[in-house]
């Protein structure tokens, strides 16, 4: 009704977008981080991508779908989502320092965000305006404003009882299964069974977490300027000062034979995002994650994970036996094929 799209786009709802149920990818190859883009720019890159699946088939993390979002919000309301949202939430909540990225205002107590580079802290790359400002992410908090956030999700200030019950309930699929994600929260439980609602990311230097356990009423937000900054760790490790029962489960380490080490050896790419090079180190894995160096240590045949973080690495093995992907928890999966 609102954009110009393929009919093939006919099915997709809104809260396929919402639930990355849309069927919609990610960023292709092509798209380049330093380019200036205008909406009608990012709408003709997305819609010419055949999508992934029939909405509603499956779950898949697609940021595209919520850069779409962002476009349908301008065209709904005739306002920039950028400057929609934070009229119609933030301002209201009292959130006076969260907004969209700029690179030319003044903003007052900015940070910086940073990346290790051969083991040395090294500004972010740079981002074209228009890059950062999508509805994918690109919005500037600070801590303060997002306790006031989670004081709102508490107490049910934002919108009715029925749309938070949508937005923290698991997506159905058109096959009747469900997924672990709602309208823009993972949807899942602790290690001790304790009800979790989370979402984690990172953009251009920077990590962050938020996790709610509502039956407990506990928030917890953690900001970093650091890429690759275990942020989720983090943030279970606070939860857990307050409730033990919270704390992140450590897993236990055992020893692999050489072979199997070197079986899962060899190059991951997240579809036309980032590939990691996956190495044997001793009786260990070694890659690395935003230029930091990190080791994978074996929890089970095909799991492997990251000490002082709840990442995971599990190796998915196809019919024959061989190594085809590799999923690594960050919460969210991201599924890496292997290259030949």
């Amino acid at each position: 009704k609102y954009l110009d799209v393929p009919k093939t786009w006919s099915a997709i709802r809104v809260h396929h977008l919402l639930t990355h149920t849309s069927g919609l990818g990610d960023y292709p190859e092509s798209f380049s981080l330093q380019r200036d883009y205008t909406e009608d720019d990012l709408l003709n890159m997305i819609k010419v991508q055949p999508l992934g699946f029939a909405p509603g088939e499956k779950w898949s993390y697609s940021n595209l779908s919520y850069v779409t979002l962002g476009i349908l919000i301008h065209k709904v309301s005739g306002e920039f989502w950028g400057d929609f949202v934070p009229e119609r939430i933030f301002e209201p909540l009292g959130m006076k320092h969260t907004r969209v990225i700029s690179e030319s205002d003044i903003i007052p107590n900015r940070s910086a965000g940073y990346i290790l580079k051969d083991g040395a802290l090294k500004n972010q790359q740079w981002v074209s305006p228009s890059v950062n400002t999508t509805a994918d992410g690109s919005l500037y908090f600070t801590i303060e404003d997002l306790t006031k956030w989670d004081e709102a999700l508490d107490a049910h200030k934002l919108v009715d009882r029925n749309s938070y019950e949508q937005m923290w309930t698991p997506v159905k699929l058109n096959d009747g299964t469900t997924a672990p994600y709602g309208f823009g929260w993972r949807v899942a439980k602790s290690e001790s069974g304790h009800r979790m609602i989370e979402h984690g990311g990172a953009w251009q230097g920077f990590a962050a977490y938020i996790g709610r356990y509502p039956d407990d009423r506990l928030g917890v937000a953690v900001l970093c300027n650091r890429a690759g900054a275990r942020a989720t760790y983090i943030a279970k490790r606070v939860a857990g000062f307050y409730i033990p029962a919270l704390a992140p489960w450590l897993p236990s380490a055992i020893k692999l034979d050489p072979a199997t080490l070197s079986s899962y050896a060899g190059d991951y790419r997240l579809e036309d995002r980032f590939t990691i090079k996956v190495s044997v180190a001793g009786d260990r894995l070694e890659t690395t994650w935003f230029g930091e160096k990190i080791t994978l240590v074996p929890e089970s045949d095909t799991v492997f994970f990251e000490e002082d973080s709840d990442r995971t690495f599990r190796f998915v093995k196809d019919a024959s036996g061989k190594v085809a992907s590799l999923i690594i928890s960050v919460p969210e999966e991201l599924v890496l094929r292997r290259l030949p």
